[in-house]
């Protein structure tokens, strides 16, 4: 599996170091509201497991399913609900936590999707963002960091679910993927 990355681009301590911040910033901004925490499987598991943990309010957890990329390495555009949430969201505070904002394609569709279930508010909140690849009008309100447009993996980001278990993000040789 290491063999099969290319360059290590944020370490097990950065992440830490990200998570724990955004953590912070999440804690201030939702003191005193209905904080429901959406995570976008598969890929944001880690990332949400780890960001709960250091928010110091309480709050609820829920998990969305979706899919817009099959085996491939861009998105369809077309996106899939696989798992819808549980929970009855209408006057919560969502946070829908996502491992990567690339397109926007995905989160735009399910912002609008949850906006209509009547929210009292929806923030989004990304471990790392590509907004060169962006092709929608969408930003997240909390992001770890910004990274280059290439391949990344590890910290629940996967190739064909692979790799999700890595400690830090890496960046996939490109022979990898491109077979």
């Amino acid at each position: 599996m290491l063999n099969d990355i290319k360059e290590v681009l944020i370490s097990e301590e950065e992440l830490n170091t990200l998570v724990s911040s955004l953590g912070e910033r999440i804690t201030k901004d939702y003191e005193g509201k209905n904080l429901l925490m959406i995570s976008i499987l598969k890929g944001s598991v880690v990332f949400m497991a780890d960001l709960m943990r250091s928010i110091k309010i309480p709050c609820k957890i829920d998990f969305m399913s979706v899919s817009s990329y099959g085996s491939g390495v861009k998105t369809s555009g077309v996106v899939k609900i696989i798992k819808d949430l549980d929970t009855n969201i209408e006057g919560a505070d969502l946070l829908i936590v996502e491992d990567i904002l690339d397109s926007g394609k995905t989160l735009s569709y399910l912002k609008e999707l949850l906006m209509a279930r009547n929210p009292k508010s929806l923030k989004i909140c990304t471990l790392l963002d590509k907004p060169e690849r962006r092709q929608v009008d969408l930003s997240a309100d909390y992001i770890g960091r910004a990274v280059p447009d290439e391949f990344v993996v590890g910290y629940g980001l996967d190739y064909d679910e692979k790799y999700r278990n890595l400690p830090f993000v890496g960046i996939l040789k490109e022979e990898v993927y491109s077979n």
